[in-house]
Order: C-alpha cells, then sequence, then structure tokens
C-alpha cells in the first residue's frame, strides 16, 4: 500500500536539479578557493607574514643629525646648534575615535600648560603645510614632564618627547639677513629633487646661507631600532643602532668686527639702511647687513605665530626683515657720476683733460637744471668735477650721451656693463635687480598707460604714475640728463654700487659678490674652496681710471672735497664719493657714500646708503668711516680731529 503510494508520487522537477547542482558547485568553489588561500597563507607566504608579524613589535626612531656650524673667516661661530627637548604628536598614533582623541588632548593639554584648543590650531596649521610631519607644541620641555609621559604612556597614545637639534646664534642678530634660517620641510619641498632624500619632519635651510649650503650644511640622520609592546612602549634593549653623521661647517668671507661695526654704524643713525664691505679683487664680502635687522632664533620656534611675522615685514616697523643691502632699491645720486665718466670717456664724448664752464645751471629747453645749493664751480675737468660734485658739468654728458630709442646711449651701456639693472650674482640670493631706465623701457609704459583694458591694469598704471612719477610722456632728453647724476626712474642697491665702484678699483673685473669661503668636514678639514670667478671684464683704459680715481681721492682728502670734513686727516688715503638723492614729494633725501680704500692700492669697498639721511657726508658718509675704521683696524687715537666749519660742503 505504501509502495504503491511512493511508487506514484510525481518525479523532482529538472529545474530544482539544476538549482541543487549550481549551489552545490558554488560552496565547492568556494570552499577550494578558502583551502587554497589558507595554504597560500599558512605555507607559501608563512615566512614572510611571521617576519611582518615580527616587524610589528619593532619600532625605528630617527635619530636627527646636527647641522653643520656656520663660523667667519676666523672661525669665530656664527651659528652653532643646541639640543632641546620638543613635545610632539604624532597623528598616526592617535587614536581613531574622536571622543578618544578629545580625551587625549584633555589630559596632554593639563601636564603641558596648554589649552585643548591651542592644541587643535598647532594641528591643523603645521599638518596644512606638513602633513605626514609630527606636530610640534613645545620646545625645551621640562624633564618632569617627559618622565610623567613615559610612565604613563598608555594614556598619551601618540604623544612623545623627542630631543631635537636647535639652530643657536652666540651673536644674536648679527648677520641675520646673510644666514638665514632653517625650517621643517613641506610636502611641496619633498617634491624637489634636491630633498629627495629627505623624510616629513626633516628640517632644511629656507633662507640666506643655510638655504644656498643647505645640502652640504645638512647631515644624513641615524635610525635607532627597538622592540616596543601594542601601545609602542619600548619593552627591551635596542635592536639595531645607525648613528647619525653630523653636516659640514661653512667658513665665510664675513669678518666679525667688520659686521658688527657696520651694523652699529647704521642702527645707530636710527633711520633704515644698509651697507657693504668687498675685497674689490676676489668679491669677498667682510661685511653686509641692513637695519633695522631681527633675531634669527625667531625661527626656531616650532612654529612662527603670524603676528610675530607680521611685525617682520610691517612696512611702519621698518620691515626689518627686508634686506636694504640687496633689496632696497632707491636713486643713488652722484655716486653714479662714476658711470657717466666711464661712459663719456669709452664713448668719446669726453677728455679727461676737457674743460667743461659750470656756471651753476644748465638749461635744456624751458627747463633748468642747477647744481646744489646753486653754487658755480667755473670751468672745471673731470678730476675737479668729481673732487666738488659739480652737477651742471655730468648734466652736460648726460646730454650728449643720450639717444631717444631702443636700450638707450653710452650711458646705459656702460651701467649695464658695471651690474645696474640685473642682479650681482650673489652667492646667497635674494637679491632685487633694480631699475636702469631706458628709452625702451619708458616708452612701454607710456603706451601701456593710454588705454588701459580692465580695472586690474588701471590699478597697475596708476602704481607705475605714482612710482615713476608720471607716464604721461616718452623718453626725452631730460631722463638722460637725470639719469647722469643718479636721479629720475634709476633704482639699485648697495651691493650694485659696490660691484660697479670695484671694476673701477681693480682694472675692470666685474666681481661676483660671495659670502662663502670653504667648507671644512667635522674635523676641520678643507674640503671645498668657494672662489667663484668674476663674471665679466671691461675695457679701462689706465688713464680713465687714473683721473677718475684722482678725483674721488681728492673728494674725500683735499680741503674743497665733498667729504673733506669726514675724511680730512684720515691715516689711510680713500677715494670717496658722497651721494644725496631725491626721493619724490615729501620724502627726505637718500644718503649715500662709497669708498675705496686704500686709495693707492685698493683692497677693499664699503657702499653704505641711509633713508632720509639727507647729504651724503651727513650720514652715509660718517658711518662708512666707522666702518673703515674697523676694516682698516685704524688707530682712530691717531686721526686729526677736523672742524666740521673746515670745509663747506654741497652735494
Amino acid at each position: 500500500m505504501y509502495l504503491d503510494r511512493d511508487w506514484r508520487r510525481p518525479p523532482v522537477p529538472a529545474q530544482f536539479s539544476l538549482r541543487v547542482a549550481i549551489l552545490g558547485g558554488v560552496g565547492l568553489v568556494v570552499f577550494a578557493v578558502i583551502f587554497l588561500r589558507l595554504w597560500y597563507l599558512g605555507v607559501l607566504s608563512g615566512d614572510r607574514y611571521l617576519a611582518e608579524a615580527q616587524n610589528n613589535q619593532v619600532r625605528e626612531f630617527t635619530v636627527q643629525a646636527p647641522r653643520g656650524e656656520v663660523l667667519d673667516r676666523d672661525g669665530k661661530p656664527l651659528v652653532t646648534n643646541r639640543t632641546a627637548l620638543e613635545l610632539q604628536i604624532k597623528q598616526t598614533d592617535l587614536p581613531a575615535s574622536p571622543e578618544a582623541r578629545r580625551r587625549v588632548f584633555e589630559r596632554l593639554a593639563e601636564v603641558a600648560g596648554m589649552k585643548t584648543s591651542e592644541i587643535r590650531t598647532e594641528i591643523r596649521k603645521q599638518t596644512r603645510a606638513a602633513p605626514s610631519s609630527p606636530v610640534a607644541l613645545r620646545r625645551d620641555v621640562p624633564y618632569q614632564l617627559v618622565y610623567y609621559l613615559r610612565e604613563n604612556q598608555a594614556r598619551f597614545p601618540g604623544v612623545s618627547v623627542e630631543r631635537i637639534y636647535v639652530r643657536r646664534y652666540p651673536r644674536e642678530a648679527l648677520a641675520a639677513h646673510l644666514l638665514g634660517y632653517v625650517g621643517e620641510v613641506t610636502e611641496e619641498d619633498l617634491g624637489d629633487p634636491r630633498y629627495s632624500s629627505l623624510d616629513p619632519g626633516d628640517h632644511v635651510g629656507k633662507a640666506g646661507v643655510e638655504y644656498t649650503y643647505d645640502s652640504l650644511l645638512r647631515g644624513v640622520n641615524g635610525a635607532t631600532r627597538v622592540k616596543v609592546d601594542a601601545a609602542g612602549t619600548p619593552t627591551g634593549g635596542r635592536l639595531s643602532v645607525r648613528e647619525p653623521s653630523a653636516g659640514n661647517d661653512l667658513r665665510l668671507t664675513i669678518d666679525s668686527g667688520v659686521q658688527a661695526a657696520g651694523e652699529s654704524a647704521i642702527a645707530g643713525l636710527g633711520l633704515p639702511g644698509g651697507f657693504v664691505a668687498m675685497n674689490v679683487n676676489s668679491g669677498e664680502l667682510l661685511g653686509l647687513g641692513s637695519s633695522p635687522s631681527f633675531d634669527p632664533a625667531v625661527f626656531a620656534k616650532p612654529s612662527l605665530p603670524q603676528s610675530e611675522y607680521q611685525a617682520l615685514i610691517d612696512e611702519d616697523l621698518g620691515a626689518p626683515l627686508t634686506n636694504r643691502a640687496t633689496q632696497g632699491l632707491y636713486p643713488t645720486g652722484s655716486t653714479f657720476k662714476l658711470v657717466t665718466a666711464l661712459a663719456a670717456l669709452a664713448s668719446g664724448n669726453l677728455e679727461t683733460d676737457e674743460v667743461i664752464n659750470d656756471d651753476g645751471l644748465y638749461r635744456l629747453g624751458t627747463i633748468e637744471f642747477r647744481n646744489a645749493g646753486d653754487v658755480a664751480h667755473g670751468p672745471i675737468a673731470l678730476r675737479r668735477a668729481l673732487q666738488v660734485s659739480s652737477d651742471v658739468f655730468f648734466y652736460t654728458l648726460g646730454d650728449r650721451m643720450n639717444l631717444d630709442e631702443g636700450d638707450g646711449g653710452p650711458l646705459q651701456e656702460w651701467a649695464r656693463k658695471l651690474g645696474f639693472g640685473e642682479p650681482t650674482g650673489l652667492d646667497v640670493g635674494g637679491e632685487l635687480e633694480g631699475l636702469l631706465p631706458t628709452p625702451e623701457w619708458r616708452q612701454e609704459l607710456y603706451e601701456r598707460s593710454q588705454e588701459p583694458e580692465s580695472p586690474e591694469g588701471r590699478a597697475v598704471v596708476a602704481a607705475d604714475f605714482y612710482e615713476y612719477g608720471g607716464l604721461d610722456r616718452p623718453w626725452s632728453v631730460g631722463d638722460n640728463v637725470n639719469l647722469s647724476v643718479g636721479q629720475g626712474d634709476l633704482q639699485a642697491n648697495p651691493l650694485q654700487l659696490a660691484v660697479a665702484y670695484a671694476t673701477l678699483a681693480n682694472g675692470g673685473s666685474v666681481v661676483r659678490p660671495h659670502v662663502g669661503m670653504q667648507v671644512e668636514d667635522p674635523a676641520g678639514q678643507v674640503i671645498q674652496a668657494i672662489e667663484p670667478e668674476p663674471r665679466r671684464e671691461v675695457e679701462i683704459e689706465p688713464q680713465w681710471r687714473t683721473t677718475i680715481m684722482q678725483g674721488l681721492r681728492d673728494a674725500a682728502m683735499a680741503p674743497s672735497g665733498t667729504s673733506y670734513n669726514v675724511f680730512g686727516g684720515y691715516p689711510v688715503e680713500i677715494a670717496g664719493k658722497t651721494g644725496t638723492a631725491e626721493r619724490g614729494v615729501g620724502r627726505a633725501d637718500q644718503s649715500w657714500y662709497v669708498a675705496v680704500a686704500p686709495y693707492d692700492d685698493p683692497k677693499y669697498v664699503v657702499a653704505v646708503t641711509i633713508e632720509g639721511g639727507g647729504f651724503g657726508a651727513d650720514a652715509a658718509a660718517p658711518a662708512t668711516r666707522e666702518i673703515l675704521t674697523e676694516l682698516l683696524r685704524v688707530n682712530e687715537e691717531k686721526i686729526d680731529q677736523v672742524s666740521s666749519s673746515s670745509a663747506e660742503v654741497f652735494e
């Protein structure tokens, strides 16, 4: 009966059987994949994963390498290192939970004497610049905090105190603009091939000597590998140690005494200014500085507050970060007459003994150009014209050499030869090229000013109008006459003037200024000398050089010279030139002085400028004297005191 009923049951549908077969096949495939994967992990890759598991128990700590020291030419330290304890947060080691992170920050704020908001602000600010780097919260933290964090590391995941090297400046602000500063490498920096070997958190030079010679000063970091537990706390001794290699030392051409004398002379006037002291034959800089200055130690902080940085660039505070010796651009006044004299002689527009009548006034159409103080010097030749700084004499030469088109005439040609309108090639960079006005340049400004295409264009025109005193005309002969005495649109800096005067002093070699002298290994052995070749040679006839040098010598040492009241009776004969440049309505005159010493065998050139200093003999010349006294190691007690009334000075 029952058998009969089973026999009559309908057969299983074929579709159902197919489903069962497919599911069984899929299950078999899944089983096979899992089996093979387990076999691969356990048999074929077992050794590799075992090694990785063991590596999870090992942490590698970077051991920072000290940067090389920066020394002056006599081996006196200008930049050294000191060790500091820095409180850091490594974001990769912080808890993933926002709530857990908040608790860590609250605990850390309490023990570190900070606010939680400060910690978060520093994290945001520093990770914006270097996302992968540890965040530095405090530097020079006390040992008590170090001990507490180590004993309670489990409560402060991602928080550590690291021993780092920090730049130290034994002479404080001395040569700050030249030395530059160091900062943490950024993500953008790491894309630069020169930083390809660095890791986030490393430090590199950001400006000045530190930047230019970074690859030589920067050492090679070491590493220490230790065992750690699950919380990252070391559990045993060191597994391996790779010692760091210190960077090389860099000896500069700078003389600390000359540098200090220059900075003191400028700062003592209470006005912004800059100075240069350079070897006329090699381009070695014995001193180069600017006032106001700054303490480079401010950049040794984990991060510089925006308010402090703003103070360093604030024009109302004198923009201390600006190096006026290389970035200050001004008309040069009569110091430019050196260029005018060489250009006129070389172009055949003047003979060394040619006499020009100076009646105190030079007429150009309806425009009158006068000597300072309306003085008339009568018939004079070049030597006497330099001694008394006759403007009329040089106005005449500017008129003779004018060319109304292209790059200008002989005056512009010789200005370019001597280095105006372009960087000097200073090894630490940071230079501004200045402006050498030409007919072509002014014509472009004039055409651009006629039909500004946009509000932005009109803004540019307005700025140009303010900067260059009007754009409603193309070039005229008056522009060349102004240029002949260093006025008008000319913009130059003390380093450019120093190079021009050095070229005359050495007979025609346009030197390349530099502060790097030699690289030394940590043991003091010289491994590289820094001796850049001159940029070019220019042809200066001996007779031209002799006449101009005599005129400059008389300007400083002869009774009717423009700076006799400063250098009359000075125990070392020098050649010097004053300069007084107008800077526009409502702005006090720019004071300049350039000196070459000793006169009979030139070795050094000193160039000084003072913003708002007035006559060159009033501010820049006395500052130059202080620098020369240190440079030449002159005993001031031997210098005859000359009454300021012994010479009436006009510039």
